[in-house]
C-alpha cells in the first residue's frame, strides 16, 4: 500500500509546469513551479514545516507548546497544518490588508487570528511585527516563530524547493524569478542554484511600496519608498535577514493593477488559479523579457492558490474599487 503517515508528508515535489499563452511573446521557455499543490495550498508549507521541526529540535518549542507568528495567511497555514498533526496550538498575528478568506482558513484550522491595522510603521505597538512579539511575551511555554529572520526559512528551500528544480530542469535552467516577501524562497533557491551554476541568473519580483529594489540597487533604506500597497505576499518595509541580497541579481517592480490584472489572466489563459504575488511574478518576467533568448529555460515560482482571493482579486466589485476594472 502507497500513502502518507500524515499530510505533512505531502509537502513538496511540487509540479513544473509549461506556461504556453500568456508568456507567448518571451523567446525562453518558461516553466511555472506551481506551488498550490502544496497540503496548505502554498509553497509556505515548507518552510513552517522546517521552522519547526528545527524549534523542536533544539528545545525552543516544547510539548503542548503554542506557536506565535505574524503571518499574511500562507506561513499560517503551513504552521496550522504542523501544529495540528504535532498538538501545539497556534495565534496568528496579520493585518487587516489581508483577505477575508486568508483568516477564515486559518480559523477552519484552528488557528487564533489577531488582526493588527497595516497603515502603522513597524515598530508602533500597534504592528503586526511588534503585537506577535509581544504576544510570544506574555502566552506561558511560547514560541515566537519570526519568519522573516529565522534562518530555517532560507534552510527549507535550499534543501527542498532548489534540489526540486534543479532536478526538475535537468541542470538546465538559467533564470529563476520570484516575488519577494521574507525573502526566505528567493535565498534558499538561489542559494542552492548558484552553487549548482554560478550563472544562473536569480530574479526578484517586488512592488511599488516596498523598500528591496532601491537598497539592493544602492545600499540605501529609503523611508520614502514606503507607502501602502494592495499587492499581497511580496515587498516589504524592513530589510528580513532572510533576504540574501548578495544572491539576487536583480529586482523588478510591478504595480498593484498589473498584478491584480496578470493574476486573472494567469487562471484565464493557463487554467492555473493562483494568487495575487503570482500575477506580479509573470508580470515582472515580461517586462524583463528583452534579457531573455531563445536558448534559456525561466522558472517561476508561483507561490499560492487563487482561493485566498476570492473576495478581491477575482471579485469584479473589489477589483472596481481600486480602479483595476473599469
Amino acid at each position: 500500500m502507497k500513502y502518507a503517515n500524515s499530510i505533512l508528508d505531502t509537502i513538496g515535489n511540487t509540479p513544473l509546469v509549461k506556461l504556453n499563452k500568456i508568456t507567448q511573446d518571451v523567446d525562453a521557455l518558461v516553466l511555472a513551479k506551481v506551488e498550490s499543490f502544496n497540503p496548505g495550498n502554498s509553497v509556505k508549507d515548507r518552510m513552517a514545516l522546517k521552522m519547526i521541526e528545527d524549534a523542536e529540535a533544539d528545545g525552543r518549542l516544547k510539548p503542548k507548546g503554542t506557536i506565535v507568528e505574524g503571518t499574511s495567511g500562507n506561513t499560517g497555514m503551513g504552521l496550522a497544518l504542523a501544529a495540528i498533526v504535532k498538538g501545539y496550538n497556534l495565534i496568528c498575528v496579520s493585518t487587516d490588508k489581508q483577505s477575508k478568506e486568508k483568516f477564515d482558513v486559518l480559523r477552519a484550522v484552528g488557528a487564533k487570528v489577531v488582526v493588527c491595522p497595516t497603515d502603522v510603521s513597524p515598530e508602533d505597538p500597534k504592528s503586526y511585527y511588534s503585537t506577535s512579539k509581544r504576544i510570544a511575551d506574555e502566552t506561558p511555554n511560547s514560541w515566537y516563530v519570526n519568519q522573516y529572520d529565522n534562518p530555517s526559512n532560507t534552510q527549507a528551500h535550499f534543501e527542498s524547493t532548489g534540489p526540486e528544480i534543479w532536478e526538475q530542469t535537468n541542470g538546465k535552467i538559467t533564470h529563476f524569478v520570484v516575488g519577494v516577501g521574507t525573502g526566505g524562497t528567493i535565498s534558499g533557491v538561489g542559494k542552492f542554484l548558484k552553487e549548482k551554476n554560478p550563472n544562473i541568473k536569480i530574479w526578484g519580483i517586488d512592488t511599488y511600496g516596498s523598500v528591496f529594489k532601491k537598497y539592493h540597487e544602492t545600499g540605501v533604506f529609503d523611508n520614502n519608498e514606503i507607502y501602502p500597497y494592495s499587492t499581497e505576499g511580496i515587498g516589504e518595509d524592513i530589510l528580513p535577514e532572510n533576504v540574501d541580497f548578495s544572491i539576487i541579481d536583480l529586482f523588478e517592480k510591478v504595480t498593484d493593477k498589473e498584478a491584480a490584472i496578470f493574476t486573472r489572466k494567469l487562471a484565464k489563459t493557463e487554467g492555473i488559479f493562483a494568487g495575487n504575488s503570482c500575477g506580479a511574478a509573470i508580470k515582472g518576467l515580461l517586462q524583463l523579457k528583452g534579457k531573455l533568448k531563445k536558448s534559456d529555460v525561466v522558472v517561476v515560482l508561483l507561490h499560492d492558490s487563487g482561493s485566498r482571493y476570492i473576495g478581491k482579486i477575482y471579485n469584479d466589485d473589489w477589483m472596481k474599487s481600486k480602479k483595476f476594472l473599469t
